[in-house]
């Protein structure tokens, strides 16, 4: 049950990165020689043939043809060169054009594009911008509009937002004129092919080992947990990760916005919202699910993000027998959290007393728990909090562990500890007697965890 405790003398940094993939960077002589081939290949090729192949024939043959061209043509550039031009050629016709070299980078956690020439990415929690280009503003339409029909979706004028999800379930959203004033603008959310698991988050200096124990009894003895934290703060992640810790024998719903939960437990349903259609029908929300998933039998529920009125209906779940649900939230602070999750339950349309909402939300939920990214890029869990019930009109919060801050390093790294605040929690008696002991050291103020 215990995650493996990290080597005694190791520090909790991250480990050693993948390296990351150089993308080709054409020449304009290049760069001439790459759109010459690319539009005689369009005009040779019979794109109708190459929609009945599979992607992996599909690309051997616009790859063999565009070696063949250039031979033809005796462009003078060296193989290498040519290699990457056919490739790029593969990239443009069936695959995202410049991007693809970003979409294959491990170390790339996020692709921004503002306009063609502007293409940034994310790694190791910064952003740097890159040297890839789009051609002009029709290739970078082309490229939007080919993610968004291959999910049944349009954008135009008529409707110049979408949010779509490529075939990894990566999160895309794409916004155009006339709302992005300086051109089309691209947002890709990686999805991580390799699920983190709680040993990662110690030896990345997330939270420690005691922490990491204190929340697998969290989710084995079934409390009620919220996630909170800004965008890009691993709150996905730690619901990944805390999902790890429920049996196996348990059934679980998963509802979803877009799809990003890696669960390898052998019960699980995975749901998905969708939105409407061009006609403005079908569309199927979060709340929906939610109630649809009170009739599946379910043993948990894990929403993937709260956003609206689903919170009523995840709250009256949490109350009636569906307990060790999880679920996350865009906040600040754990305060904050309960304020949103209280604003929420009024969109649901139902006119409840502010005193009514807020202890079904203090019988609801048990555990809240702050991420915060800092400056350095590293995610980290900043506040542990229990839910004790209600003061008058007040909902009571403890906080049991919290991390603090003493400064920055030399390379702008955070310095800082993880600490308990000498609370013992209501919960640990809870733990105890489903057999899951917690040493009370753990919660000694003097004791650096």
């Amino acid at each position: 049950m215990r995650p493996a405790p990290v080597r005694p003398g190791a520090s909790p940094t991250a480990p050693p990165a993948p390296a990351a993939i150089e993308p080709w960077i054409p020449t304009p002589q290049e760069e001439e020689w790459l759109r010459r081939i690319h539009q005689a290949l369009l005009q040779q090729l019979e794109l109708s043939r190459l929609g009945l192949l599979d992607e992996a024939a599909a690309r051997r043959e616009i790859r063999e043809q565009a070696l063949r061209m250039m031979t033809d043509l005796s462009v003078p550039l060296s193989v290498h060169v040519r290699q990457q031009m056919a490739q790029r050629i593969e990239d443009e016709i069936l695959g995202l054009g410049p991007l693809e070299p970003l979409l294959l980078d491990p170390t790339v956690s996020d692709i921004l594009v503002n306009g063609p020439e502007k293409v940034f990415v994310e790694r190791g929690g910064k952003l740097e911008p890159t040297a890839l280009r789009f051609r002009d503003e029709a290739h970078l339409m082309t490229i939007i509009d080919r993610i968004v029909t291959r999910v049944g979706r349009r954008i135009d004028e008529a409707s110049p937002m979408v949010d779509a999800r490529l075939p990894d379930g990566s999160r895309v959203n794409a916004i155009i004129p006339p709302l992005a004033l300086d051109g089309a603008m691209l947002s890709i959310r990686r999805f991580a092919r390799d699920r983190m698991a709680i040993e990662d988050f110690i030896r990345i200096g997330t939270l420690t080992e005691p922490i990491a124990r204190v929340l697998e009894g969290i989710v084995r003895c079934r409390l009620n947990v919220l996630i909170s934290g800004g965008t890009g703060s691993g709150k996905t992640t730690m619901l990944n990760v805390m999902s790890g810790f429920i049996p196996a024998n348990e059934r679980i719903l998963t509802i979803e916005d877009s799809a990003e939960l890696q669960l390898r437990q052998p019960h699980v349903g995975r749901m998905e919202t969708r939105p409407a259609n061009i006609e403005g029908r079908g569309n199927v929300t979060q709340r929906d699910l939610v109630r649809n998933a009170l009739r599946m039998r379910p043993d948990r529920i894990i929403v993937g993000e709260v956003r609206g009125g689903e919170a009523l209906d995840m709250l009256q779940a949490m109350n009636t027998g569906h307990d060790g649900s999880l679920t996350t939230i865009h906040a600040n602070t754990p305060r904050d959290a309960l304020s949103r999750i209280e604003n929420m339950v009024a969109m649901a349309g139902v006119d409840l007393p502010t005193k009514a909402v807020r202890s079904q939300i203090a019988s609801a939920i048990d555990i809240v728990i702050q991420l915060e990214r800092m400056e350095d890029g590293r995610r980290r869990l900043v506040s542990l909090q229990e839910i004790q019930g209600m003061e008058g009109d007040i909902v009571t919060m403890a906080e049991i562990f919290r991390f603090e801050r003493e400064g920055l390093d030399a390379d702008g790294n955070v310095v800082g500890a993880f600490v308990a605040t000498g609370l013992v929690p209501h919960f640990h008696d809870h733990l105890r007697r489903r057999g899951l002991e917690l040493d009370l050291a753990m919660f000694d103020p003097d004791r650096k965890l």
